[in-house]
């Protein structure tokens, strides 16, 4: 019998069906200055001309194990948005706005219908933020991957004007922090949080404390910042922002202010969303345990002086974004 790269358990014809799914919907997300998109060993986008000074900005990341639960609901399309809106908040709160994104796809066996339907959560995030799907990477590797298995990451390139980037030396102490609601987990703390819940529940299970079964919460989209920030740094002197992502609250602010000085969280300040009381009272986690693992239901930290603290938040009313003021910094 002869080997064939099928019966290894590679499928070139999918994959090639795949990408001629996806062709039209990508195109649909191009910006005027892309040149060239999918197709060719790379993508090719032209320097936006309405910069005087520009610096790109650049990050990756992925969703994690949130993975499985999408998984195991059959249901692929969040965790395709989740990758880009965790992509733009990572540059949004630098100062930059998005430019183009790459995905990378990996399959233990690659089904089209499925990457599809993660390509086309991509295409909503991108649509939603102004941002181009300018290429990617799918790849099928039985024997990394288990059969049913996927993995997803993303890489973004935004761009800013060099004055507007935001420096964390602007930091002062009594700077106020004004913590942004988060839509839930976002894509952070899966893998205790899969541990502790599913134990107990099934993901169709309708769960008192939610408004929604256990599988729909925790497939809730990590929504993005962008709009808001970028509203925020047109009108006020920002001093930090801090996307909240795994490491908690305290762990990604600190990122975000100078050495010598620390945070005051009012731990109390807000109300956290039901599922983070439902995975620490399932679990018998620990508060400390909790506050560096989730986000809490804070999904975005802004710091401003207290001279502009009060128009802030008039600004957001007016925009109708929630908001809670949740501690200040201090100097150590």
């Amino acid at each position: 019998m002869k080997s064939t790269y099928t019966a290894s358990g590679v499928n070139i014809s999918e994959g090639d069906k795949f990408v001629e799914t996806i062709k039209p919907l990508v195109k649909s997300t191009f910006s005027k200055n892309v040149i060239s998109g999918i197709g060719n060993f790379g993508a090719f986008f032209k320097i936006p001309k309405n910069y005087k000074d520009p610096v790109f900005v650049a990050s990756t990341d992925g969703v994690g194990t949130k993975i499985k639960i999408a998984i195991e609901m059959d249901k692929h399309d969040t965790v395709g948005e989740d990758i880009v809106n965790h992509c733009v908040n990572d540059i949004a709160v630098c100062g930059a706005v998005p430019l183009f994104f790459l995905d990378y796809l990996g399959f233990g066996k690659l089904r089209a219908n499925i990457a599809a339907v993660l390509v086309k959560g991509m295409i909503k995030g991108c649509k939603n933020n102004g941002c181009s799907l300018i290429g990617g990477e799918t790849a099928e590797m039985p024997g990394v991957y288990q059969l049913n298995d996927y993995d997803i990451a993303g890489m973004i390139v935004g761009a800013a004007e060099k004055k507007q980037l935001i420096d964390k030396k602007n930091v002062k102490a009594g700077d106020v922090l004004i913590g942004i609601p988060s839509t839930g987990l976002h894509t952070n703390g899966y893998s205790l949080a899969r541990k502790v819940l599913l134990d107990k529940y099934k993901l169709d299970q309708k769960i008192d404390e939610l408004d929604c079964t256990l599988g729909e919460e925790l497939l809730k989209v990590h929504r993005s910042y962008l709009r808001i920030i970028q509203v925020l740094i047109k009108k006020f002197k920002i001093h930090s922002f801090s996307h909240i992502t795994g490491g908690g609250i305290a762990g990604n602010t600190k990122r975000v202010i100078p050495s010598g000085m620390k945070l005051k969280i009012d731990w109390k300040s807000w109300e956290r969303n039901p599922i983070f009381d439902l995975i620490k009272n399932t679990g018998n986690v620990e508060e400390n345990e909790m506050r560096r693992v989730f986000n809490l239901g804070i999904g975005l930290v802004i710091i401003a002086g207290k001279n502009d603290t009060d128009n802030i938040l008039s600004l957001l009313k007016i925009k109708k974004e929630k908001y809670y003021i949740i501690g200040e910094v201090t100097k150590e």
